[in-house]
């Protein structure tokens, strides 16, 4: 099947291979989120947040597609922290504070490379240390 997709006011085909329900859902994102995954094809950020309740999960999750298709954003939603990296920001029940670190690649996707409940007003130097490496190994994995 053909399908098209309207782009301002011209339309452009599809592929006519799996490529096109990947294509229908990004359609409108300006960053597609993707999340890191080490050597070992783990994916820390997905882990953790499997670990959250539903409803934490859920918030989050909707903070995140706000970043992707409002992309360039800022407060309150999202948060430059300093060397390409961002900070999206989420506020739970309960007055709990999730924060998910991301970056944006050389191929236009928005890594999301850490995540953490805040316990203080700043945020900890181990996660951005953490953050910082993520982003690193993955920046070289795509040369």
């Amino acid at each position: 099947m053909w399908y098209t997709l309207f782009v301002g006011k011209k339309a452009r085909p599809l592929p006519r291979s799996g490529a096109q329900s990947e294509t229908l859902g990004q359609q409108g994102k300006r960053v597609p989120a993707i999340f890191y995954r080490t050597e070992a094809g783990r994916e820390p950020l997905r882990e953790w947040l499997k670990g959250l309740p539903a409803e934490d999960r859920k918030r989050i999750g909707e903070d995140i597609k706000t970043v992707e298709f409002g992309w360039p954003i800022g407060m309150p939603a999202c948060r430059p922290l300093g060397n390409g990296i961002h900070e999206v920001r989420t506020s739970l029940a309960q007055n709990r504070i999730a924060r998910v670190l991301f970056y944006i690649d050389k191929r236009g996707r928005m890594v999301l490379i850490h995540g953490f409940i805040k316990k203080t007003q700043k945020t900890p130097d181990e996660d951005l240390k953490l953050a910082r490496s993520n982003k690193n190994k993955h920046e070289r994995g795509q040369q």
